[in-house]
């Protein structure tokens, strides 16, 4: 199992972002592996989706997300977790990025598909980019 980060629908998505060629190249190695995400990453990939491109493309990607990754609902417990994540990192990992963390531990996933670089400050994760 993999865990996908915004950064790579992002990247999927948008002809623009500079790693868009890339994240053409690892869609057929994800598609294969099963794959989670978060609440806070789905919410995150729609909002920009949907300021990028427009409503309709969001609702695209909604779905898209809803039909091919699990998704983690972040509770109090995750959230309170996540924070000492966050204080850990001092700040240097965003709070959507500690839940990600997180919910990795929770689900012993240690492989995330991002090209966000703060991903390799976190021993025992690699990111595929």
């Amino acid at each position: 199992m993999i865990f996908v980060d915004a950064s790579f629908f992002i990247a999927a998505l948008n002809k623009k972002d500079e790693w868009h060629e890339d994240a053409g190249e690892l869609l057929p190695l994800i598609k294969k592996e099963e794959k989670l995400t978060s609440h806070l990453i789905l919410s995150e990939s729609v909002t920009l989706t949907g300021g990028l491109f427009g409503g309709k493309k969001g609702v695209i990607l909604f779905n898209y997300i809803l039909d091919n990754h699990e998704v983690v609902y972040p509770d109090k417990d995750l959230s309170f977790r996540a924070m000492e994540t966050f204080l850990k990192y001092d700040g240097t990992l965003s709070f959507a990025d500690s839940v990600s963390v997180e919910i990795m531990h929770d689900w012993e996933i240690d492989k995330i598909v991002s090209f966000d670089s703060d991903f390799d400050k976190v021993d025992g994760i690699t990111r595929i980019h």
